[in-house]
């Protein structure tokens, strides 16, 4: 898909959502815009009005660092923002022809990445792409998303289990803020790799089965998993507020490794034994029914 529709309709939110105060300039006349005018962010970005023009109209081909930073300045994006503008113009350079015969690699769980997420029996851990698939998980993992494995229409994805599975608005305590957080991740996805086939397919089936998602991919706003607290009602075990540490792989895959925890005699950290243990006495009622 080009990449034009979201580069215009990015840099309009972005515009929209400045006042003139906030910019620094002077409120004069009736404003017919809720932000600032197209001609003001030009002029804060040192820029002609037409060149501004053909920006907002979605054309980024070409475009400078130089540039990028001004605009960056003039509409005031923060460091996830001004990363996810260099991305969208970096993804208009190539021809789209070119960029459409690409083909979509998925990449593979490394045996040594597998053996270090199995390897912390204590903490839930599992190994995450960027379009939120869940590719592999320690038991601890796979006990805390247990209503996520538990339904196949889900394919072991985020997203798909916070927009379509009822439970999910229950076992994340934060639905609003986490449901926000990963159209946002998405977004940032949707930046760099436009051409993206699986990614644009997961975007459609989101935005077509889900009101919701389609409001907050509305909104345009964009952010990338790092550290943060989660706040989960798991079905056995209750409130668990964990901080999440998210360790992106040093190579291209795109894959990051998640791990939760929480500070020693919590009572998040007595959840994440008593989750331990019921994830050991379910695998030994599943191993006796497969045995018998």
């Amino acid at each position: 898909m080009d990449n034009r529709d979201a580069v215009s309709a990015f840099l309009r939110s972005r515009r929209d959502r400045i006042t003139a105060g906030q910019a620094g300039l002077p409120a004069y006349g009736q404003r017919r815009v809720p932000g600032l005018r197209r001609g003001e962010v030009a002029a804060l970005a040192g820029v002609s009005v037409e060149y501004y023009t053909r920006l907002e109209r979605g054309n980024l081909r070409g475009v400078s660092d130089s540039v990028l930073d001004a605009l960056a300045q003039a509409l005031r994006l923060d460091d996830t923002e001004r990363m996810y503008l260099y991305d969208l113009a970096r993804a208009a350079g190539p021809a789209p022809e070119a960029r459409t015969r690409q083909r979509t690699v998925r990449p593979a769980v490394r045996p040594s990445v597998a053996r270090i997420i199995e390897g912390i029996p204590e903490l839930p851990a599992c190994v995450m792409n960027n379009r939120l698939d869940i590719l592999a998980a320690n038991p601890l993992g796979r006990a805390l998303y247990a209503q996520m494995y538990a339904d196949p229409t889900c394919g072991a994805n985020v997203a798909r289990f916070a927009f379509f599975n009822p439970a999910a608005r229950l076992f994340y305590v934060d639905w609003e803020r986490m449901a926000g957080l990963a159209v946002g991740a998405l977004r940032i996805e949707a930046g760099r790799r436009p051409y993206d086939r699986e990614l644009s397919n997961l975007i459609g089936e989101l935005s077509t089965r889900s009101d919701a998602f389609r409001v907050m991919w509305g909104s345009h706003d964009v952010h990338v998993f790092r550290e943060s607290t989660k706040r989960l009602r798991h079905p056995v075990v209750g409130d668990l507020e964990l901080d999440q540490e998210t360790m992106s792989l040093p190579d291209e895959s795109g894959l990051s490794v998640v791990v939760y925890s929480a500070p020693p005699g919590t009572a998040a950290a007595d959840g994440l034994k008593l989750l331990a243990s019921w994830s050991a006495t379910a695998g030994q009622e599943r191993d006796t029914e497969s045995t018998g």
